[in-house]
């Protein structure tokens, strides 16, 4: 039995998992506000506050990403995705600023997953 794999199956699964780990990378941070930082850095009230409020945009986004991707539709998810891949930029640039590898590469490429996939769907 073969599968044929569509480029909107690659897309919904993709965009899917990006918007998962976002949402659920924010709820860890919450969790434990040092995760993103050094060891041994200081968790600060402000560390904390940064945590919380990439959170309280994260995982609405994301949910609201993981609903309309389930659904199968395509009007307005080309947009969504730009919001989010635009997001996902200023993560990775917040990285590069804060010499934190893991947070502008990974955030790089999530928004690279999204943006491309928003282009993919807005000229197909």
């Amino acid at each position: 039995m073969s599968a044929i794999v569509s480029a909107d199956h690659v897309i919904a699964v993709a965009n899917g998992a990006v918007a998962l780990l976002s949402g659920v990378s924010s709820v860890a941070g919450v969790i434990n506000p040092g995760l993103g930082l050094p060891k041994g850095a200081p968790i600060t009230a402000g560390v904390d506050f940064y945590a919380r409020a990439y959170a309280v945009r994260a995982v609405p986004l994301s949910a609201v990403a993981l609903v309309m991707l389930a659904a199968g539709g395509s009007a307005g998810l080309a947009a969504l995705l730009t919001v989010l891949g635009l997001a996902q930029v200023g993560d990775s640039v917040l990285g590069v600023m804060r010499r934190h590898l893991g947070m502008s590469v990974g955030a790089g490429v999530c928004a690279l997953v999204h943006l491309v996939s928003a282009w993919w769907i807005a000229s197909h």
